[in-house]
């Protein structure tokens, strides 16, 4: 997360129990910061209480009757998911229809009431919500597929709901913000010719990652040992993981576009996006492209 000395001042300050619309005044900062009561709790308790208000805050401000919805995949959006299917069920909401990205979501959706559909090339998404593993500061672009995926699931019906909807927004702590990341990238690959893509992108980063194939149960060494995951499209998965700083996500990105054997990897730059940064003191919200502060109904 970016140094508080990088924040703008207040900009609106809100009560969690009784939300109101608060009017703002223009504002040349992207970063948009309402607060709520300091939560002293342990870490994990902090973290799930701010960001179920970043979930509502994404379910009141982007969601109307008569959506199409994309549903994400995550905690933040298990409960974005659980709170649209209780205002539908109040009626705040109606005629909302739900595409999940995962099993979980659409197990999630379905619990809470939300009427699915399927996603198909050229389906129409008015907006998407979604988690992100980490989110590169001020580009917004995402990285998504670190977790360990259920069954034989992969992120292409992630990225492809995301890409397809009009506007997305992703709902993270503030930790997952940063300027320089690190970890992995996850990358979806041919599993016939795997050693050699996998020898390509070594050399693309020689010296800065190191390459594994993700197995499919337990433990394994960097070939992915005996049992490999094999996605429900007949791909593998290399998890780039660098150790040193990416400094661009967006170069890794076309780097990695161009290795033959690459099907796709867990980079997600589309735009426009905004970002609910969710922290024990507030909710930042950053856009890309950057746009002025505006009303909030909450």
């Amino acid at each position: 997360m970016a140094s508080s000395s990088l924040m703008p001042t207040l900009a609106y300050s809100i009560s969690p129990t009784n939300f109101k619309g608060i009017t703002s005044t223009p504002n040349p900062w992207k970063f948009r910061r309402i607060s709520f009561p300091i939560i002293r709790a342990n870490s994990t308790l902090a973290d799930s209480s701010s960001l179920l208000y970043a979930a509502k805050h994404t379910v009141d401000t982007h969601i109307k009757s008569g959506m199409v919805i994309g549903l994400g995949s995550g905690h933040a959006s298990g409960m974005a998911i659980q709170y649209l299917g209780r205002q539908l069920r109040i009626g705040v909401l109606k005629d909302i229809v739900g595409i999940p990205m995962s099993i979980a979501s659409a197990s999630e959706a379905a619990k809470a009431g939300i009427r699915l559909d399927q996603y198909q090339d050229g389906s129409q998404i008015d907006f998407a919500f979604d988690d992100a593993d980490v989110l590169e500061e001020d580009t917004l672009i995402a990285v998504v597929g670190r977790q360990k995926m259920q069954g034989e699931e992969s992120f292409i019906q992630e990225k492809s709901i995301l890409n397809a909807a009009s506007r997305h927004v992703f709902m993270i702590s503030e930790k997952q913000y940063k300027s320089r990341l690190d970890g992995s990238i996850p990358v979806l690959i041919q599993p016939l010719s795997w050693m050699e893509t996998a020898e390509q992108i070594d050399d693309l980063f020689l010296g800065d990652a190191e390459i594994w194939r993700r197995p499919s149960i337990g433990q394994a060494g960097p070939l992915g040992g005996d049992f490999p995951l094999v996605t429900r499209e007949g791909h593998n998965v290399l998890d780039v993981i660098f150790t040193s700083p990416i400094q661009s996500l967006a170069e890794v990105a076309e780097s990695l576009d161009k290795v033959d054997g690459v099907v796709d990897h867990g980079i997600i730059s589309k735009f426009p996006c905004s970002a609910v940064i969710a922290s024990d003191s507030g909710l930042y919200i950053v856009n890309n492209p950057s746009t002025d502060a505006e009303t909030v109904v909450l």
